[in-house]
């Protein structure tokens, strides 16, 4: 996506307005790289009071739509919303310390190559949420102990 201008064309052709809300909450989740609803709307609130909660989940909902920023689901709660811009990646996510580890395409390719091919299956890696333990919790539990333990 890159620039202003590429972002902001892209709702145009789409026939949405640019608005200042919709700019307030495309920044918040840059700024915040992985951000779930609530999280972006106490970031925009710190820029504007003229934005209420239902307005930023709509305008999450048509950016997601638009592919100006990606959503996963790192918990069983609301999903996490990222950039569109930069690295494609999936997400390993700690069950433990609720850390979240971004893979790079190349990685989860290699990965995930061989089943892709032999299923012809065309992945979204960009939703991909593994769970698990990160090497610290899993050092942490008891032998035999399981990450739903």
């Amino acid at each position: 996506m890159g620039t202003t201008a590429d972002w902001q064309e892209r709702l145009r052709a789409s026939g949405h307005r640019l608005t200042p809300q919709r700019e307030l909450v495309l920044a918040a989740v840059e700024a915040l790289g992985h951000a779930t609803p609530d999280e972006v709307y106490a970031e925009v609130r710190t820029h504007s009071g003229a934005i209420n909660l239902s307005t930023v989940y709509r305008t999450l909902e048509l950016l997601d739509e638009l592919g100006l920023i990606r959503h996963a689901h790192l918990t069983d709660r609301a999903p996490t919303y990222h950039a569109a811009t930069g690295h494609e990646h999936a997400h390993l996510v700690c069950r433990g310390c609720r850390r979240v580890i971004s893979v790079g395409l190349p990685a989860v390719e290699a990965a995930l190559g061989p089943l892709v091919a032999e299923h012809g299956f065309t992945p979204d890696y960009g939703h991909l949420s593994v769970f698990g333990l990160c090497d610290g919790c899993a050092a942490e539990r008891p032998r035999g102990m399981t990450t739903d333990s």
